[in-house]
C-alpha cells in the first residue's frame, strides 16, 4: 500500500502536475495540503478521471486538504481538528481507506513569533496531540500525513542556525512534535533513514532547490500497530523540479498490505 503526502501549494494551478504524478507513481492513498480553492472548486471529475475518488475540505485562496483514494471511496470519520469549534480553518480531515485510518493535516506555519500566529499555530498542535491519544487509544492503524510546518532536528533543516527564531523550527514547535511522537507515533521516513539528509520542501527564492537548501516539514507519522508493516518510505524528488511545480514533492510511504492489522493482503 503506497501512501503519500503533497502539499499542491493551489490545486487549480498544479492540478496538471498532480496528475502526472498520480499517473507516474499511481499511490494508493495521496494526502493533499494547501488545496487553495473552495469547496465547489475542488476538480472532483479529472480526479475521477485519473482513477482517484475523493474527500476534500476547502477554504477559499487558503488552506484546504484532501484524501484521495485509488480505485475506492475515501469513508469520511470527520472533518476539523476537535477542541475549537470556532476555528473555521481547513487543516484537518480524516477516512479510513482500506482498512486504514488516514489523516490529511496542514499545520499553521506561525509566523511571525512571537505573536497571534504562533499562538494559533501551538494551540492548534495542543489539540492535534490530543486527537493523536484519542487516535493510538482506538487501536487501529493510523497514518497520520501531512505538512506539519515542523523541523524536528537540525538534521532536517539546511543551515539551522539561520532557522532559530522561525515558527517552524523554535523549541516549543518541536517540543511539541516529540511529544506528539512520543505517544508512539512512528517518523516513517526518519525511522528507515536516520542519518541522511532529505528534504521535502525548497523555497522558490534564492536558487534554493538547485543548491538543494531544504528543510523537511511534511511528515507521515504511524500508529505503533503500523510499524512492524514499514517498508519503504522516501520524496519524489523530481517533481519539484519540473515546470511551475510546488514547493514541496511528495513523501511517501510503503507498508506491506499483509502485515496491517485487520487487512487481508489486497494487490494494488
Amino acid at each position: 500500500m503506497l501512501i503519500a503526502t503533497f502539499n499542491v501549494n493551489g490545486i487549480g494551478s498544479r492540478l496538471p502536475a498532480l496528475l502526472q504524478w498520480l499517473e507516474e507513481r499511481q499511490p494508493d492513498v495521496a494526502c493533499l495540503q494547501e488545496l487553495k480553492a473552495p469547496q465547489e472548486r475542488f476538480p472532483l471529475d479529472a480526479l475521477r478521471d485519473a482513477g482517484y475518488h475523493a474527500i476534500w475540505h476547502g477554504q477559499k485562496s487558503f488552506n484546504g486538504v484532501a484524501i484521495l483514494a485509488r480505485g475506492t471511496e475515501p469513508q469520511e470519520i470527520r472533518r476539523g481538528l476537535p477542541g475549537d469549534p470556532d476555528d473555521e480553518q481547513s487543516r484537518y480531515i480524516e477516512a479510513v481507506v482500506r482498512g486504514v485510518v488516514v489523516v490529511s493535516l496542514y499545520l499553521p506555519n506561525g509566523n511571525p513569533a512571537p505573536g497571534p500566529k504562533f499562538d494559533y499555530k501551538l494551540k492548534w498542535f495542543e489539540r492535534l496531540i490530543l486527537r493523536g491519544e484519542e487516535l493510538i487509544a482506538g487501536g487501529a492503524p493510523v497514518v497520520l500525513a501531512g505538512d506539519f510546518n515542523v523541523m524536528p532536528t537540525e538534521l532536517d533543516v539546511y543551515k539551522p542556525e539561520r532557522w532559530v527564531d522561525d515558527a517552524l523550527f523554535r523549541p516549543e514547535t518541536r517540543a511539541a512534535f516529540h511529544r506528539l511522537t512520543g505517544q508512539g507515533w512512528c517518523d516513517a521516513l526518519r525511522t528507515l533513514h536516520p542519518d541522511e539528509k532529505i528534504y521535502t520542501f525548497w523555497d522558490y527564492f534564492r536558487n534554493a532547490f538547485v543548491r538543494d537548501a531544504g528543510l523537511r516539514i511534511d511528515h507521515l507519522l504511524l500508529s505503533p500497530s503500523l510499524t512492524g508493516a514499514l517498508q519503504a518510505a522516501g520524496v519524489h524528488r523530481d517533481v519539484r523540479a519540473r515546470e511551475k511545480p510546488s514547493d514541496h514533492a511528495p513523501t511517501w510511504i510503503e507498508l506491506d498490505d499483509a502485515r496491517i492489522p485487520g487487512t487481508s493482503a489486497m494487490a494494488r
